[in-house]
């Protein structure tokens, strides 16, 4: 039996809604043929998919199920749809996501000296979209940092590396060479949503503002609302004149992974995989500023 994605699309949005008349009007059709849909979906399947009564719309083990493997069957059907977008335009293009801090240029030239006939494009993401953008396929292959949701995805670890507090200039501790865990008990953290993130073994009270990129973080931080933590390459690209880095050895290490969607199969994707591990440590090493400014042509090229 094959899964229509018509009928996916229209259980997704119920699902989400949990009412017939609001998914039927984000869908911009009719009730009564969204309930056929879902009625068809459901023998298709062989499994009820909601439940409902005078109380609402509920769904099912079944459709819990359905609903946390549907996302990823949608996002990878507009993933080929991209792909297939690109390849008609008579180009060869890779697309590598990376997060702030990570250098994409020592993987992207050792690729491109086995296909020059491919332009690599680069483009920042963030925690919240890591996953999102591989799986729909805005990005080819993506540098992340973990925590990720690696549902869908195949990630592989490159490097570690150290992280340092981030402290208002004016802050108690601002002037040390580093700092413990300890010397930080009790100090709010500006941190994005998932408290769970954290990588600090002594949990932080929030400091009420949610930050999706490093310079809403400097910028939170510099107010004096509260302290952060990043990775020490992303100290070398930001600066802020309100803000100071101050290293903490004992907070736990970043680590750095390479994802791709784990249904993509392309031979340019595993060659960028390669050549991604051949320059980790290389990689690794370009939060040293000077290493950076050699690579800083190639970056106006492929960004």
């Amino acid at each position: 039996m094959d899964l229509d994605l018509r009928k996916l699309r229209y259980f997704v949005a119920l699902a989400d809604q949990l009412h017939f008349g609001r998914a039927a009007d984000e869908l911009h059709i009719a009730q009564p043929v969204l309930s056929r849909q879902i009625r068809a979906l459901e023998q298709d399947l062989g499994a009820s998919l909601f439940t409902r009564d005078r109380h609402g719309v509920a769904l099912t083990d079944a459709g819990r199920q359905l609903l946390a493997d549907a996302g990823p069957l949608l996002a990878s059907a507009h993933a080929v749809r991209r792909r297939v977008t690109v390849a008609a335009r008579g180009s060869q293009r890779l697309m590598v996501g990376f997060r702030a801090g990570i250098a994409v240029i020592p993987a992207a030239r050792a690729f491109e000296a086995r296909h020059p006939d491919v332009v690599v494009d680069v483009q920042r993401i963030e925690w919240d979209d890591q996953a999102t953008m591989l799986l729909d396929g805005r990005i080819d292959v993506g540098y992340v940092r973990l925590p990720i949701d690696e549902a869908g995805l195949r990630v592989a670890p490159l490097y570690t590396e150290p992280r340092v507090v981030v402290l208002p200039a004016g802050h108690r501790l601002a002037g040390k060479e580093e700092v413990t865990e300890a010397d930080l008990a009790g100090e709010p953290l500006v941190w994005h949503a998932d408290p769970s993130t954290q990588p600090t073994r002594r949990p932080h009270p929030n400091a009420g503002y949610l930050v999706r990129g490093v310079d809403e973080t400097l910028e939170h931080v510099a107010a004096g609302r509260g302290i952060s933590f990043l990775a020490r390459s992303a100290t070398v690209f930001y600066s802020h004149p309100d803000v100071i880095y101050v290293p903490i050895p004992d907070l736990a290490p970043d680590q750095v992974c390479l994802a791709v969607a784990a249904s993509r199969t392309s031979p340019l994707v595993d060659d960028f995989f390669t050549a991604a591990q051949a320059t980790a440590e290389i990689t690794a090493e370009c939060g040293n500023y000077e290493m950076w400014q050699l690579g800083s042509d190639a970056v106006s090229k492929h960004g």
